[in-house]
């Protein structure tokens, strides 16, 4: 069984009056205090407001309890708010913005479960320690009082976040219980704050991870992305498969960890593809906006194609062969089972695919039309799949690290060249579509998309075409197919030779 609640917090009044030094906050928060307590109520700045001021993580967003009920909020910012919202009014929550600042104020809550969805029957509080109760972790459950500014922590959440430790304000069972979301949000505090799961939420968490089947895959896919884009995503993913909440909600994870036998000797792909998380996310730069969702996605996913496609060889020698397909597919219906936006789909599974490519360019055998068609393939992900290339190198082996880095500074050089020289950005037929019907006396339809396509396949292979080498090829091949031209016969023709 999980192990006992956290103790009540031992700090001094001297660290309280610490702590309240230590937070900054927007001085909205002091008027609204003021209105609030004009009017005879209690104002709490709460949660992630007060955690994220104690780690010195700033905030435009501030969350606010009180003893205030939905109506009387909405009376007190009316006209002191240059915007309110009431979308969340059923939960309690009345939103605000004054001078950019994002506040969202909630009567206390004293909600129950039902234990079968997350959704709570709501019920308004008298306290603010039986709000704090009903928190997720203690490091969320602490709150500022104003405009007196005392400092509530009545679960122990200033000396958690001291030690680094996620722990529940209550059993953790029953926490996880009530909403099964925080199992993964556990997963995803650790990745954003570098955290350590107390003992028995880590033994509550294994135990209950079947629980998040009760949860919407939009729901599941906000938190793994959080996850993803926090600061140490490596702990968040290898505390979801140690406690078999990836066995859930991204199986294909720890699928990967292979055995190793003695029979078969090969490197874990799962701890490869954790090296390779890190190492893309080492290659982000502050110039691309920020943590790259799609190109970490791509650093995790990229191998989980070989479990399905693993075999021995003679010679004990273990092979993969295209895994890239296979992890490309997977790819493609994982995130599709998660929900998320289509052009996140298909550039993930796009990288996915096209990450081993570079293996065949040895040490620069590749034609100029090899490179052209590397550099199309890519299209705007080429940038990203340079970081996944070169983060994909794990060897220890340094000699060998260093000649796949040569080879691929070889061939980003080679890309640079052809790229000053014939605008690689855009490799497009050297005829467009109106050019081709008026030249073949074709209306619009598949016959011009062959020829279209057959156009580009030229201008990969041998580079741009002057106007007359572009229309030459093209009658040449119009030959080949058997398609008669407007040119040579005076017959248009839309259909193609077999219709």
């Amino acid at each position: 069984m999980p192990g006992p609640a956290p103790a009540p917090s031992s700090t001094t009044g001297a660290d309280h009056a610490a702590v309240v030094e230590m937070l900054s906050y927007a001085p909205v928060a002091d008027e609204l205090a003021r209105r609030f307590a004009d009017a005879g109520h209690r104002l709490y700045l709460v949660g992630g407001s007060v955690r994220d001021a104690l780690l010195g993580r700033s905030s435009s967003d501030l969350d606010f309890t009180t003893d205030a009920r939905p109506d009387a909020i909405q009376r007190l910012v009316s006209g002191w708010a240059d915007a309110v919202w009431d979308t969340g009014i059923a939960f309690g929550t009345v939103g605000a913005v004054r001078h950019g600042v994002t506040c969202e104020i909630t009567t206390f809550r004293a909600d129950a479960y039902d234990g079968v969805t997350r959704n709570p029957v709501v019920a308004f509080g008298d306290t603010v320690e039986g709000d704090l109760v009903r928190r997720d972790f203690t490091a969320n459950a602490m709150a500022l009082s104003l405009p007196d500014r005392t400092f509530v922590d009545p679960y122990g959440g200033l000396a958690a976040l001291a030690r680094g430790v996620l722990d529940t304000p209550t059993d953790p069972t029953t926490s996880f219980t009530d909403d099964p979301l925080r199992l993964l949000r556990a997963a995803r505090f650790v990745s954003q704050l570098g955290f350590e799961v107390a003992p028995r939420v880590r033994e509550a968490m294994t135990a209950m991870a079947p629980q998040l089947a009760r949860i919407t895959a939009e729901r599941v896919q906000t938190e793994v992305s959080k996850l993803l884009l926090g600061t140490y995503p490596r702990r968040g993913i290898e505390l979801m498969v140690d406690t078999g909440l990836a066995d859930v909600v991204l199986p294909e994870v720890p699928a990967m960890r292979l055995e190793i036998d003695e029979h078969a000797q090969h490197k874990d792909v799962y701890e490869h593809s954790l090296t390779v998380l890190e190492q893309a996310i080492g290659r982000e730069s502050p110039d691309d906006g920020g943590p790259d969702l799609v190109l970490r996605l791509a650093a995790l996913l990229h191998d989980i194609g070989k479990p399905a496609t693993r075999k021995v060889e003679p010679g004990r020698r273990v092979s993969f062969h295209h895994h890239e397909v296979v992890g490309a597919k997977m790819t493609r219906k994982r995130l599709r089972e998660l929900r998320y936006p289509k052009h996140v789909i298909e550039d993930v599974a796009q990288l996915v695919f096209l990450h081993l490519r570079f293996h065949g360019y040895g040490k620069g055998e590749w034609t100029d039309s090899a490179v052209r068609r590397y550099v199309t393939d890519a299209g705007p992900l080429l940038e990203r799949l340079h970081k996944l290339v070169r983060s994909d190198s794990t060897t220890r082996n340094k000699r060998r690290a260093a000649a796949l880095q040569r080879s691929y500074d070889d061939l980003e050089e080679r890309i640079t060249r052809i790229a000053e020289e014939e605008d690689l950005a855009r490799v497009r037929p050297d005829l467009d579509g109106n050019a081709i019907m008026e030249l073949l006396g074709i209306p619009p339809g598949p016959l011009v998309g062959r020829a279209w396509r057959h156009l580009k396949d030229v201008r990969l292979e041998r580079g741009p075409l002057d106007h007359d080498e572009a229309r030459e090829e093209l009658l040449r091949w119009a030959a080949d197919q058997g398609i008669g031209t407007g040119i040579e016969t005076g017959i248009e023709t839309g259909t193609e030779p077999d219709a």
